[in-house]
């Protein structure tokens, strides 16, 4: 029986964040380098976003998402990264040896380095579990952009779009321009899901309106949606008696949040964060086992493409350098998230470098700060007129401030 494949780095995913690490990886010296996609193309779901606003902050111009994906597909081909398409890993071992299945068969892979970068799946109906029947007209944010902009497909007339995450807001104005009656968007949350600017954009600018701490209660149609019935909800989630109200539509659509695809991680026994759901990693995006290192959406879920390959491009020359040498920094600062914040990523660094740390607020807050203590001193304090939920906070450090550091503890919050 033939052995398996031998590889420096292999990475997982050939989305934005999987294509920018593959590339970089190969720049960065790995010999051979395996990029692995269950797709039949690269680029998840960059192929299906035709809107621009893709690279305002890698290529300081805005691109589409076929634009975007086609620059780094082409990068990866001309770096001799390989790409194995229709391939799935099934198995992932904390030595780094895989099991992918595809067209080839099954085949087991022995890399250097392993890049998780399998990006997120959208929530479903079930996900959230509501009520009613089951009828044709509901569809995730995604689904209906891949029928709109690849397959060419109308997936209905007159539509409520539940949540209000960006895939959801964009779909929003996209059906309208397609000629479609988007009646409104509900939104579970006290605020927006989506990032300020695409509430601009896709609702206000055509009117569509936006009801908040609402939710839809009941799906009405045998054969296909009829309508839906929205309720609003208290602080506690529950449903506020006597806010019923019926809405006539064909269609719902779902934009109610990603979920990391993160079971090859949780099998290894990677240590995992509640806040992002996604793995705990240093400044080099290493996580708890030797060798294998995360970025991208299955990370921490970006608002900006260009942030996850950013992030991504990191991830791979850090892959490399381990599969040649073996050796990283010594992580041994560690970073806490204090009060105001979800969390902060990386959650451990070495002190000697710039580090460019991505965090979110609990709230929308204006006029605040946020500082980097270590010891009761302030090590960075950031201005921020405006933060959200939705849109990811990046401050860079440089690494004098770690000169500072006490105990090697730093704590980052929000602060007036």
């Amino acid at each position: 029986m033939a052995g398996p494949e031998l590889v420096d780095v292999a990475v997982i995913g050939g989305g934005p964040a999987g294509l920018a690490a593959a590339a970089e990886a190969k720049g960065a010296g790995a010999g051979r380098v395996v990029m692995l996609e269950r797709d039949e193309r690269v680029g998840g779901i960059l192929p299906q976003q035709i809107h621009d606003g893709f690279g305002t902050k890698v290529f300081k111009e805005a691109l589409t998402g076929p634009e975007y994906s086609a620059i780094y597909e082409a990068r990866v081909n001309e770096r001799g990264v390989e790409t194995w398409l229709k391939t799935t890993v099934t198995e992932l071992t904390r030595e780094r040896v895989l099991t992918v299945r595809s067209d080839r068969g099954i085949q087991t892979i022995k890399a250097g380095a392993v890049v998780l970068a399998m990006g997120c799946r959208e929530r479903t109906r079930g996900a959230i579990g509501t009520a009613g029947t089951r009828p044709a007209g509901v569809y995730t944010a995604g689904a209906v952009q891949y029928y709109m902009n690849v397959s060419n497909l109308a997936v209905g007339r007159k539509v409520v779009i539940l949540g209000s995450g960006d895939i959801g807001l964009i779909m929003a104005r996209r059906m309208i321009l397609e000629g479609a009656e988007v009646v409104c968007v509900a939104e579970i949350l006290p605020q927006p899901s989506g990032i300020a600017g695409n509430i601009v954009r896709c609702l206000e600018d055509f009117d569509i309106p936006l009801y908040l701490n609402t939710t839809v209660v009941e799906i009405h149609g045998k054969e296909r949606v009829t309508g839906v019935t929205l309720a609003e909800v208290g602080p506690k989630m529950g449903e506020r008696k006597g806010t019923r109200r019926f809405i006539e539509c064909d269609t719902l659509l779902l934009s109610v949040g990603l979920i990391p695809e993160t079971e090859l991680a949780i099998d290894l026994g990677l240590s995992m964060s509640p806040a992002t759901n996604g793995a705990i990693v240093d400044e080099s995006f290493h996580t708890s086992a030797p060798g294998i290192f995360s970025c991208g959406n299955v990370l921490q879920v970006h608002d900006v493409v260009d942030y996850a390959t950013l992030e991504a491009e990191k991830t791979g020359i850090a892959a490399a350098k381990w599969a040649i040498t073996g050796k990283l920094p010594d992580s041994k600062i560690n970073i806490s998230a204090g009060a105001g914040l979800r969390y902060i990523l990386p959650a451990t660094i070495s002190g000697e470098d710039a580090i460019d740390f991505t965090t979110r607020p609990w709230k929308e807050e204006h006029d605040k700060s946020v500082v980097f203590k270590s010891g009761g001193e302030v090590l960075r304090r950031l201005k921020m007129p405006h933060m959200e939920p939705a849109g990811m906070i990046r401050v860079r450090v440089g690494k004098g401030r770690f000169r500072h550091v006490v105990n090697n503890e730093i704590t980052v919050e929000v602060e007036d």
